[in-house]
């Protein structure tokens, strides 16, 4: 149901958030900056410190300076000190729900030592306190926690409350989103209860006419899951569609231009690449496909194994692309590798394609040198094999192929000539079909895009 937003009393908020990782610490700081008293909870101590000192453990543009502005104002610290957020009226649960090893299912025992965490901490003894759940669970999960509260004797309101932020876009997903959904409980004092709570907490947000949506546990536990599985099924889609294309000699970035004008598709997600990675949209379509099977629905959700499938495929292709103009061997070449996170703007390494594909090329015995804007420190700790520089000159020098497989904007603006004179061989993989094909041909590049023609093809399909 689609209510207008309310106007309520602004007034300031006691909140907790459990879990501050990238989730919670935005949220954290994002909700002190609305005006409210915030204490982020987390076990891990270098985390908490760090925090507490300004110096965010991941990059996200904009929240470090967010951080700094609200840990000044005195309405935002970090504690691994349960008992200190005892006094908070809301308390969001923002850990994360990795892919449980060896399996689709998503991994809960984060979200359970919260949930005990505030069953033995919080105080409701002079009123009932609300849990607003921010992580992404399998549907079911909040009326388990409710269950849970209950059995405590804790008077403890259990609030679906999804989010939708984008890595590299978090601060402004948080504070500007396109939607906030409740999911209430099914007794209507708690979920009276519950509406206010939270309708008090994001009423500067409300008050800007931002659509509130008042639903159930498991609708707003779909809600997060059904949209990621959305935009991973349009991704694979014009992925699917870029390998028509190789085969029959289309251009995917102008079958993507022109079905995109169609407003029931839409242009946005429909640029092939090497596809979709990050800590979301592949665990949460898995743990989405194990949920539908344990509920005996599991045929509903068939067609997600074909979307995580044409992903992966992906990243193949673009190993198989470098090989072919290499000459079908790795061994005794330099393959140069722009970019490690799974997308701009973010530091991210989880699932990265980037990162799988410039492995896989290591492994067949390729002289390969890796670099990102962000991600490079986080890289040399997590694989310190791999062969990881700062700059793009210093990826590409003496290279005979470079794949360009994070779209950072400045590999993007990259000048083809410049950069010609710096390699070996002028062969350039664009993974994310982000450069002019024309541009980099004229310039002396041997181009190979996802689905893309390139050279004398390309100038003549824009005509």
């Amino acid at each position: 149901q689609l209510i207008d937003p309310v106007k309520v009393r602004l007034s300031s908020v006691r909140i907790s958030v459990i879990g501050c990782g990238y989730l919670g610490a935005v949220h954290a700081a994002c909700m002190a900056s609305l005006g409210h008293q915030v204490i982020g909870l987390d076990v891990d101590e270098a985390k908490v410190a760090s925090l507490n000192s300004g110096v965010p453990p991941f990059y996200e543009p904009g929240f470090a300076e967010l951080l700094d502005e609200q840990l000044a104002g005195g309405r935002l610290e970090f504690t691994t000190d349960p008992g200190r957020i005892a006094q908070a009226q809301i308390h969001f649960i923002a850990v994360g729900t990795p892919q449980l090893a060896g399996r689709y299912a998503a991994d809960l025992s984060y979200v359970r030592a919260a949930v005990q965490t505030l069953i033995e901490n919080v105080d409701t003894s002079k009123g009932p306190a609300v849990i607003a759940g921010k992580s992404t669970v399998p549907v079911g999960t909040a009326r388990h926690i409710q269950d849970l509260c209950d059995e405590s004797g804790n008077d403890l309101i259990v609030v679906w409350n999804p989010e939708f932020l984008r890595e590299g876009f978090a601060v402004t997903d948080t504070v500007h989103p396109d939607r906030i959904v409740y999911g209430l409980p099914d007794d209507p004092d708690r979920a009276e209860v519950g509406r206010k709570v939270l309708d008090e907490c994001y009423a500067e947000l409300l008050a800007t006419g931002i659509p509130r949506l008042l639903t159930n546990h498991p609708t707003a536990e779909l809600v997060k899951v059904a949209a990621n599985s959305f935009l991973a099924t349009k991704i694979s889609f014009i992925n699917a569609m870029a390998q028509l294309c190789d085969a029959t000699g289309g251009d995917v970035t102008q079958l993507a231009e022109a079905i995109g004008y169609d407003d029931r598709i839409g242009k946005k997600f429909l640029r092939a690449g090497v596809g979709f990675g990050g800590g979301c949209l592949p665990k949460d379509i898995r743990a989405f496909m194990a949920r539908a099977g344990e509920l005996g629905v599991d045929e509903a959700l068939t067609f997600l194994r074909e979307v995580d499938a044409i992903n992966l495929r992906q990243r193949d292709k673009a190993v198989e692309m470098a090989s072919n103009l290499l000459g079908g061997r790795f061994v005794g070449h330099k393959v140069a590798v722009l970019g490690a996170a799974f997308k701009p703007n973010s530091d991210d390494l989880r699932d990265s394609p980037a990162l799988e594909v410039a492995q896989q090329i290591w492994s067949r015995g390729a002289d390969l040198v890796i670099t990102d804007p962000a991600a490079a420190d986080a890289l040399r700790s997590k694989l310190p094999n791999l062969n990881v520089v700062d700059t793009v000159a210093e990826a590409v020098a003496g290279a005979d192929v470079v794949l360009l497989l994070t779209e950072w904007q400045e590999y993007r603006d990259l000048d083809p000539r410049e950069l010609r004179a710096l390699v070996r061989t002028p062969n350039i993989v664009d993974g994310r079909n982000v450069l002019d094909p024309q541009r980099w041909a004229d310039a002396g590049w041997t181009y190979r895009g996802m689905g893309r023609l390139a050279g004398p093809a390309a100038a003549r399909a824009q005509v």
